[in-house]
Order: structure tokens, then sequence, then C-alpha cells
């Protein structure tokens, strides 16, 4: 079990359940990073006295440093602050949580120290994740995915050969518009697309889920995490969200992993492998649930989805420019500058604009990164 903990994102909706497994379990932080909420990252920097709390915005840093003054804790800030959480010495794991691409190179710094990287940000897959995985296979580092869906596919496959693998069913809720037409979406406000049904989540995840390009963020993570190609995969409309995901090894054989819906488990796991420990996770009581039911997504009605497995197909720079446009148009629409259905439509456009590379260098990726925002958020 992992010891000493590192927690990138601590102040957002898995960095706090992360800083709830860390409590309950006894493990000392060692750093927290956030954004720019300093309220509540002062709050987490008092309780665990890490050695370091690094801020990503810069004004919001220089007002945490007045904050921690009467204390010994050290503030970083930028995009070398989260390096510098994710590489403090004494830490055995490095939650990343933030969100977005900025989580990119702190995972590399980690990898290169040999720390277990608990995987909670998509992006770093999805952007680069050919690069990452041999980065990790060099440095023979272990990356533990928190996702509920790729931590059930972990556990579904301990101990067995690739070789076993037939398919990977990777289970989605449907989110709140599951059933819904293209049509009887057109006119979804931001208030309406993050009430997600089954789970607890950030506002732009929430929104993600709503369109299912979450779903489509987590095949691409899948394809890298467990080497396998767009044709092992099938995204499986589920939405009792019980089953986390399935493998199908090759006798015909389907493995599940159940459980209530929270990030609980697959988080405590992604630190305490291969033991298991307690958790205050609600018991799974399946004959009070009565029934499980399952549906294949309708692409037609799911645009960002589509564009996803697409991209995921065609690899190379496509799914970094699927994700970065994707994180500028959420924002768009949740500040009220976009329709719901026009994520897709910009989506589309920055995958049209950016000149595609088969086999992207790390500053390649990071240029398309860039390139895909700003073709996001240009008018036109």
């Amino acid at each position: 079990m992992m010891h000493n903990i590192s927690i990138l994102g601590s102040t957002g909706s898995i960095g706090r359940q992360t800083a709830d497994v860390c409590r309950r379990l006894g493990l000392r932080v060692t750093a927290l990073a956030a954004h720019r909420d300093i309220m509540l990252l002062e709050q987490q920097a008092r309780e665990f006295r890490p050695r370091l709390a690094a801020v990503y915005d810069p004004a919001a840093a220089k007002e945490l440093r007045i904050a921690l003054a009467d204390t010994d804790i050290r503030v970083a800030e930028g995009a070398s602050g989260l390096e510098e959480a994710a590489c403090i010495e004494d830490t055995d794991a490095v939650v990343t949580a933030v969100s977005g691409s900025v989580g990119l190179k702190p995972t590399l710094a980690a990898i290169d120290l040999r720390r277990r990287i608990a995987l909670a940000n998509k992006e770093t897959l999805v952007c680069a994740g050919s690069l990452v995985m041999a980065r990790a296979r060099e440095k023979n580092c272990e990356i533990l995915p928190v996702d509920s869906e790729h931590s059930a596919i972990f556990q579904c496959l301990e101990g067995r050969p690739g070789s076993q693998l037939r398919r990977i069913w990777l289970t989605a809720s449907g989110g709140p518009f599951r059933g819904m037409s293209l049509a009887e979406t057109a006119k979804v406000t931001p208030q309406m697309a993050v009430r997600h049904p089954n789970w607890s989540m950030g506002a732009k995840i929430s929104v993600d889920s709503a369109t299912m390009m979450n779903k489509g963020l987590e095949f691409i993570e899948a394809m890298h995490l467990f080497g396998v190609t767009a044709d092992k995969i099938r995204v499986l409309i589920h939405p009792e969200s019980v089953i986390h995901s399935c493998v199908e090894l090759r006798d015909g054989a389907v493995i599940a992993q159940l459980g209530v819906p929270s990030m609980t488990l697959p988080i405590q796991y992604a630190l305490t492998w291969p033991e298991r420990r307690e958790t205050d996770c609600d018991e799974l009581n399946l004959a009070q649930l009565g029934k499980l039911t399952f549906e294949d997504p309708c692409l037609e009605d799911l645009p960002c989805l589509s564009l996803a497995l697409d991209c995921a197909r065609r690899g190379g720079t496509a799914p970094c420019v699927l994700s970065a446009a994707n994180e500028a148009a959420v924002s768009l629409f949740l500040n009220g500058k976009l329709s719901f259905h026009g994520i897709a439509e910009r989506v589309a456009r920055a995958l049209e604009l950016v000149p595609f590379d088969p086999e992207p260098s790390l500053e390649t990726i990071l240029a398309c990164d860039e390139a895909a925002r700003i073709a996001t958020v240009a008018e036109g």
C-alpha cells in the first residue's frame, strides 16, 4: 500500500474524495495542488500539513502564501508548481486529478521518478497515450486507473494475460438525456446538463457525461491503458451504473465488476493495490435493485461520442485536438456562449482546421492542444 500521497487537483471532486480516503486510512499527504480554489486548499493544507501547496493561478498563489504565512508550508505556482507537487520527495503515489492537458507534464515527471500514478486525468492518455505508456514501460512505473470504468476493467483483468482478452465492455449510464433524440436535446441548458442521474461530479465532466464525450474519452484512454485496438472495445449503455465495466475473455466468459455508484473504491484501490481495505461505501443489495438493463448507444443522437470514436481509430493528434476543443467548447457552453449542440459542432470544426500528425512528438501534441483551443473559441 502507498503511504505518502501527492494530490494534484485536490479541491475538485476526485481530489476531495481522495483526501477523504487519505484521512480514513491515515495516509500522509506530501503535496497538494489546485487551480485557484485557495479557500478549500488552505483548509486542506492546514489539516494535512503537506510540505508543498501548489496553485496553478499565480494571483491565487500569492493570496495563499499570505494565508499560510504562519505555517512552514511552501507555496508554488503555475505549471512548474504542479510538476514540483508531482515530484516532491518521499512520495509513493501521485493522484492526478487535475482537469485538462495541464496534467500531462506533471504525470510524465512523476513517471520519470517511478512514482505510482493513480490516474484520474483522462486527458493525459487521450492526448499523449502512446508517449505516456511508453515512458511508463521504460521506467517500470505503475499506472493505476481511478476512473470507475477503467478500475473495473483493471480488476477484471488482474492476473490474466492480454492474449486471453476478446473484448472490453465499457459501460455508460447514458447521462441525464438518455434515450432523447438529437432534436429533443437542442434546447438543453447548462443547468440541465450538470444534473447527472447517478454521480455527483464537477460541471465540466457532468456536461461531458451529458454529451457522452466523456465515454469517448474513456474509450481512447482504455485503448492505451490496456494496450488494445478500437475494435476490442464496445460502449454499452447501463443506466443503473452498477456494473462499472466488464471484460469478455476468448472462451466467451464475461467477468464484471459491480458496486454502488461511488468513487471511493476506485480511488482507494489505486492507492492500496494489491491490498483491499474496508471502505465507507454502501453495500450493494442486488435483490433490492431487482434488475439491470443494457442498450447500445445511438451514435446519430450522440455526435460527441461519434467524433470521439472516429478519433480513437485515427490516432495521432486527433484525440488531442478532440479533447482540447471539447474542453474549450464546454467552457463556452457553461458560460452561456454556445448551445448544447454547438459543442460537437465546434469540436468537429477544430478537427478540420488543426493539421493532423500521425506520430506526434510531445511538442507537437502541446502545440495541437493550443491550436485546437484557439480554433474552438474563434468566431465564424
